[in-house]
């Protein structure tokens, strides 16, 4: 399909971008990797007459961690950047491994955590661990700025709780406490280019006898949006995992997705994949944890 015309404003400040939202508001979309953008306006799915780009703007692209404020991704941070960063690689190993195999290189190179996650799609590779990392969003707009959970910001496919004129300028991760570990897994038909068929991340936190003080896992390309697994979390937490609860966390992994049939994979094969990837997820999470992240 024939790309429709449309005019590109590159700001150097947010201050600009938000003005230039404020003037196109009715017909305008944030662009900064555009690798789900452009392929939307190349399908007909959406129609802006302005671009804004972020790409020239200061200081979004920024990737800082520090013990006190945690790390801090920049609304313009590349995939290949946030996994290749070594902060993020030590202390968030499964948000790197997720930006390091999703998708190709040329789009890990455009593509950006925030449009990943902008995007909304159940699929989405950094929504699973940045859930159960605890992240959160923030957005900003003329008005000013608010954070927003990850847990509260997604609504459905390719929806979430974003205002039109609001603009992601960076997501927090919380730093992670001694004695965590950290996972993400997925599988996909044809090889990790593809759109991942079902994606499990975890977290774990252990005290010094080695039970879970805190156990988060999170699904993706299982249900309307990426979830987390709250009744697999209250199992682990307080506890010195087995084989056996692994299992039944498991179970209940299944319990908390809502798969479909697609061309990707069937429902019955995803809910059969989240129980094994999730005992897997939870046993490299309690490994790393027990033998200690400095």
């Amino acid at each position: 399909m024939v790309m429709p015309h449309f005019t590109v404003h590159q700001p150097d400040s947010l201050e600009e971008v938000l003005d230039l939202l404020g003037r196109h508001r009715s017909s305008v979309k944030v662009l900064c990797g555009g690798t789900d953008l452009l392929m939307k306006m190349k399908a007909g799915a959406v129609s802006p007459d302005h671009l804004i780009s972020l790409n020239r703007v200061k200081g979004l692209r920024t990737i800082s961690y520090a013990e006190s404020d945690g790390l801090v991704i920049g609304g313009a941070a590349r995939l290949a950047e946030v996994g290749k960063n070594a902060d993020v690689k030590k202390l968030y190993p499964a948000l790197a491994h997720a930006c390091s195999v999703m998708a190709t290189v040329q789009i890990r190179n455009m593509g950006t955590v925030a449009g990943n996650l902008a995007n909304a799609a159940p699929s989405g590779d950094t929504a699973a661990p940045l859930l159960a990392y605890g992240a959160s969003l923030v957005a900003v707009e003329r008005g000013g700025r608010r954070q927003i959970k990850l847990t509260d910001f997604f609504t459905g496919p390719g929806l979430s709780v974003l205002e039109p004129l609001e603009v992601i300028e960076a997501i927090r991760v919380p730093d992670p406490p001694p004695r965590s570990g950290s996972a993400y897994m997925r599988l996909s038909a044809r090889s990790k280019v593809d759109i991942a068929a079902v994606g499990v991340a975890g977290f774990i936190n252990l005290d010094l006898e080695g039970k879970v003080i805190r156990c988060r896992l999170a699904l993706a390309s299982v249900a309307p949006t990426p979830v987390r697994c709250l009744e697999a979390e209250q199992m682990i937490e307080g506890q010195k995992p087995d084989e056996t609860l692994l299992a039944q966390a498991g179970a209940a992994c299944v319990r908390s997705c809502r798969p479909i049939d697609d061309v990707r994979a069937t429902a019955s094969y995803r809910r059969a994949m989240v129980q094994v990837l999730a005992q897997r997820v939870l046993a490299k999470c309690y490994e790393q944890a027990a033998g200690g992240v400095s």
